[in-house]
């Protein structure tokens, strides 16, 4: 990867917005490529204007109890970080010494994002128990002065140029080629299990310190191959550390470590030693990458019991050996949901109704049939803007098959012809987001659920539009009305948007859009004021009516 200023602007282009900082759209970039946050959370996750006192991201992981704080520097030159960056942020640090110290944060930072931010994510009460961290992200990398510092200042981490590339993992790689290697097993016995002449199976305690030579654990190109890469500091990976450095426990770690699970092209074995060639970590990668990161404290008595199965890594069968060796991966609610009478009976109805146009989805890989296609997630976010008028909960995804399910799938009233109809919406929403003059605020994933909850408003004030709400299937189901019921929408949006442009200009640049879009007095009065103004606007004919526009379309 390149990482010189040219190169990186092309890159985080997506996230650059004239209203943020380069190095805070660099910030969003990282999060997303390297953090895997999604682009919602990577950009709430981000300060992106002034008075942050020095802070330009915080990432909460509850599962590590751990709380990041970043900072990030894009550099034009190719010259390296000293110590004395470094340094300023460690002392930014101490406004996370303890709750005393946060709240002290929060009352001088008055209206700046990074107060909102350390609300939101509660931070007062977490650093109570959590650990603090530090990260400085920059494009550059360090000198020896900023190599020193860091050896006294453990919870500060740096990452620069080389970490960056030595970490990016890219779908668009090519395979890359590991040279052989070989593994001593004299003190142990071997176990074998041959499936045929071409496919077999050893068994073996391998030294960790062995284990942790193998080319392309920095780059994770070993694990080219795997469902998942590195996942961070979870709890898994904890646990193993605090293993790791217990030197006491060494010799026990095969007794509660589940192994790692290899896959190679070509395996030599003997009573002395296990060599492969064209080989990759298909199960293990947190586990492997997590003792390679805390090499300091292996010793020759930690071994880890490794499976190495000879298979051509490309085939259909060490395909399978990598899905069914990692099936570890979490049950999310939305699966328990998928075989329910709810959502079997909407899948149904979608078929009877809309087979070419739209499919509903149900259940995570399930194989779609053509047309448009609507997950019952995104559905359940429709539904809870526009049904049951929740705006401000939308960027809780999972209520949706959790406490909330019942509320926004068990009514009568949700049919497919309900969903498409709030999907049109939706989708008419994002398009009239891109006329908001804020555009930091148009851009932002709830500004279309705001949308979708004035619309809902209006609606419900004019009598055509209490026909939408009551009996959708009248202005989707065919493909002529489902034209005009969208341009319809979209001239109401238009109309709205030039209010909306009103009434976030009062607040300026310094604008908490996240934390306003999350707050349901603020959303309600917004629309209120919206919808009052549109009304006495029909009323004067200076603006036509939702029925108007269907009758001229």
């Amino acid at each position: 990867m390149d990482f010189r200023y040219a190169a990186i602007l092309s890159l985080i282009q997506e996230y650059h917005d004239p209203k943020r900082y380069e190095s805070a759209s660099f910030l969003i970039w990282y999060l997303i490529n390297y953090y895997r946050l999604d682009h919602l959370e990577a950009v709430d996750s981000v300060c992106d204007q002034r008075g942050d006192k020095g802070i330009d991201g915080i990432v909460v992981n509850d599962n590590a109890q751990t709380i990041i704080v970043f900072q990030s520097r894009l550099s034009q030159s190719e010259r390296t970080v000293g110590d004395s960056g470094l340094r300023e942020f460690a002392g930014t640090l101490a406004h996370f010494k303890d709750s005393e110290s946060v709240g002290r944060l929060i009352e001088s930072a008055g209206r700046a994002e990074v107060a909102s931010l350390v609300k939101r994510l509660e931070i007062v009460k977490k650093v109570k128990e959590y650990e603090v961290r530090g990260e400085y992200l920059t494009n550059i990398d360090l000198d020896c002065n900023g190599a020193a510092f860091l050896q006294q200042v453990p919870v500060l981490d740096f990452v620069g140029r080389t970490v960056l590339n030595d970490t990016f993992i890219s779908d668009e790689r090519d395979v890359p080629i590991h040279k052989p290697v070989s593994f001593d097993v004299s003190s142990f016995q071997i176990t074998e299990y041959s499936v045929d002449t071409d496919n077999r199976t050893f068994i073996a305690p391998i030294r960790a310190n062995d284990l942790i030579q193998l080319d392309g654990i920095s780059n994770q190109t070993l694990f080219t191959h795997n469902v998942r890469g590195p996942l961070g500091r979870t709890n898994v990976n904890k646990a193993i550390k605090e293993s790791v450095r217990n030197h006491q426990l060494h010799k026990r770690f095969p007794l509660f470590h589940n192994g790692i699970t290899m896959i190679a092209g070509d395996i030599e074995a003997d009573e002395n030693k296990i060599t492969i060639s064209d080989y990759f970590v298909v199960n293990g990668c947190q586990s492997l990458t997590a003792l390679y990161y805390s090499q300091d404290n292996l010793t020759d008595n930690l071994y880890v019991l490794t499976k190495f199965i000879k298979v051509e890594p490309t085939s259909l069968l060490a395909k399978q050996i990598t899905e069914f060796s990692n099936n570890q991966n979490g049950v999310k609610p939305r699966d328990f949901k998928a075989n329910s009478s709810t959502q079997i009976r909407l899948q149904n109805e979608f078929k009877d109704i809309y087979e070419g146009r739209y499919y509903y989805e149900i259940k995570r890989g399930e194989e779609s049939q053509s047309g448009t296609i609507i997950s019952n997630e995104d559905a359940g976010l429709y539904l809870m803007a526009f049904d049951l008028k929740e705006p401000w909960g939308t960027h809780r995804k999972y209520e949706v098959f959790d406490d909330k399910h019942g509320d926004i799938f068990n009514r009568t009233e949700v049919t497919a012809d309900r969903i498409v109809m709030c999907h049109v919406l939706r989708e008419e929403s994002e398009i009239a987001s891109k006329e908001i003059d804020n555009t930091l605020f148009g851009k932002y994933v709830l500004t279309r659920y705001l949308l979708m909850f004035i619309v809902r408003q209006i609606l419900e004030d004019e009598e055509l539009g209490q026909e939408v709400i009551r009996r959708p299937e009248n202005f989707v189901r065919s493909e002529e009305n489902s034209v005009k019921f969208k341009e319809s929408i979209r001239t109401l949006l238009t109309d709205v948007v030039i209010d909306l442009n009103d009434e976030v200009e009062q607040y300026g640049d310094d604008f908490d859009y996240r934390g306003r879009l999350r707050d349901e007095k603020w959303v309600v009065k917004l629309a209120r004021t919206i919808t009052t103004d549109r009304k006495k606007q029909v009323a004067r004919k200076r603006i036509p009516s939702f029925k108007d526009d269907w009758e001229s379309c």
